[in-house]
């Protein structure tokens, strides 16, 4: 029978595996971008679609497998989606057109849902307050580690074998993971069991978020015949938006509890935080990517050497930043993370052809400080700010305001790419105009980082739990 200590350990080793994964896939992917595209012949959207479809599948699914998670048990909703996510991983390494890679990707976003829906719920399940910080902290070093090596091992990768293999890659670490949470992870954490699912609100919300989303992200086609369609989709997303609202505030069991926000500042300005900095910065790798490749003229490889400056930092500092918030308030911790980030974003605003790559190294590096300072302490605050049974639904809505942020970001991206150089295969692009898509692009994301400093001032000082929760029951392991 395992011991709490073990339990603590098999879960931490478990859920950072995971936590690896998709920001190594997401970081490697925009490496291999080029080569997908010389490979299918792809358009500037269709490759920006690569990276967006599954972050957008990611986020319409995670809220409703959080809460189910919530009800039917957190440790099975999990195996599930990893089961899910290797599968899709592999098929999406087997693919033989932009179509069916898109698709794919999709449907790997789905499955990552299920899976990162839940891993932060498991791990706050498991560890008592007083050591939250410090675990998250880890957690979310592992976050950094997979995007420090995303750039540099993605790069080899596609440099040395093909782009396929960083998908074959992830397959590999899947299934341990899938090992270890059917033999390792022992018990189960469902806060919520019994309750009823909202199947309506599940469905308004998924489906309202996709076609919002959807249109959000396809701004920049508006050049296009059939631009209509867009906005069309756009508004529907916004009704269905508007009905979930009004759905959840009349249900008795809520996919998402609206009290939550309404009568919590921690918790409201915490995730509206994440949003901002996930908006402003999570274009920066894809930008930076292009910028190396088609601007500097550097292979793959070199350019994942040089973005290794930024995530680096940041799983290096991450258990630290974290700890430091167990002790000192989050958003002191996390409005300087935020204001470091504005001032490295800033910078590459002015982006030359001339800039020298230390230059460029070092603002990267003061992106990594920002950005570690920031997500721990902001991860230790949403999950302070709630009661045990929202666990779940609060580790998911964190997770959906990370997802959605990264849509914007990649959205914001992709209109101001598309409108200075056409729909058009990257190649092909005038440098010059690329160059300015860039910079506009920086300092949108600047300016958004700065209000993102004063939403994360607002949320106020947390109250610090002095008292251990409850040890899981050793023969369920429930909550």
């Amino acid at each position: 029978m395992a011991t709490d200590a073990q339990l603590k350990r098999n879960a931490l080793i478990t859920i950072t595996m995971a936590s690896f994964l998709t920001p190594f896939m997401g970081s490697a992917v925009n490496l291999a971008i080029p080569s997908i595209g010389a490979q299918f012949n792809a358009s500037a959207v269709y490759l920006t679609w690569v990276v967006t479809g599954f972050i957008l599948a990611s986020a319409a699914f995670l809220l409703p497998f959080g809460r189910l998670a919530d009800i039917v048990g957190r440790k099975k909703v999990f195996i599930v989606g990893m089961i899910a996510f290797t599968l899709f991983s592999l098929l999406s390494g087997l693919a033989t057109s932009i179509q069916m890679l898109l698709v794919l990707r999709i449907l790997q976003g789905i499955g990552g849902a299920l899976a990162f829906s839940t891993s932060m719920a498991i791990l706050t399940s498991i560890f008592p307050p007083q050591e939250r910080g410090k675990v998250l902290g880890i957690n979310t070093a592992t976050v950094y580690t997979g995007l420090s090596l995303g750039p540099v091992l993605g790069g080899f990768i596609n440099h040395n074998l093909g782009w396929q293999y960083i998908f074959f890659f992830c397959v590999i670490i899947g299934l341990v993971v899938i090992f270890m949470s059917l033999t390792k992870l022992k018990g189960e954490w469902a806060g919520a069991k019994g309750e009823k699912y909202d199947l309506t609100g599940a469905v308004l919300y998924t489906v309202g978020l996709i076609a919002f989303m959807y249109g959000v992200s396809s701004i920049g086609l508006v050049v296009a015949q059939w631009w209509l369609q867009w906005w069309i989709i756009l508004i529907v997303g916004l009704i269905l938006l508007v009905l979930f609202i009004r759905h959840e505030l009349k249900t008795p069991l809520p996919v998402l509890n609206l009290k939550l926000f309404s009568k919590n500042p921690a918790f409201t300005f915490s995730n509206l935080a994440a949003f901002i900095n996930y908006s402003a910065t999570f274009a920066v790798t894809f930008l930076m990517s292009l910028y190396l490749q088609y601007i500097l003229k550097f292979n793959s490889q070199l350019a994942g050497l040089i973005l290794l400056a930024q995530p680096i930092l940041m799983a290096l500092l991450s258990p630290y930043a974290g700890k430091l918030s167990d002790r000192v308030q989050p958003r002191i911790v996390a409005s300087w993370g935020m204001t470091l980030s504005a001032i490295g974003l800033a910078f590459f605003i002015l982006l030359t052809k001339q800039t020298p790559i230390w230059l460029v190294l070092l603002n990267l590096a003061v992106l990594g400080i920002g950005f570690a300072l920031f997500s721990s302490p902001n991860s230790n605050a949403v999950m302070g700010a709630v009661e045990k049974k929202f666990y779940g639904v609060a580790s998911s809505t964190l997770g959906t305001m990370r997802l959605t942020g990264q849509a914007i970001s990649m959205a914001i991206a992709t209109a101001l790419v598309t409108y200075f150089v056409g729909n058009i295969e990257l190649q092909q692009a005038n440098t010059d105009l690329l160059l300015k898509s860039f910079k506009i692009a920086f300092a949108i994301f600047a300016a958004t980082c700065v209000v993102g400093v004063f939403a994360s001032l607002a949320r106020g000082s947390m109250v610090t739990e002095k008292q251990p929760e409850p040890k899981p029951d050793r023969l369920s392991g429930r909550s």
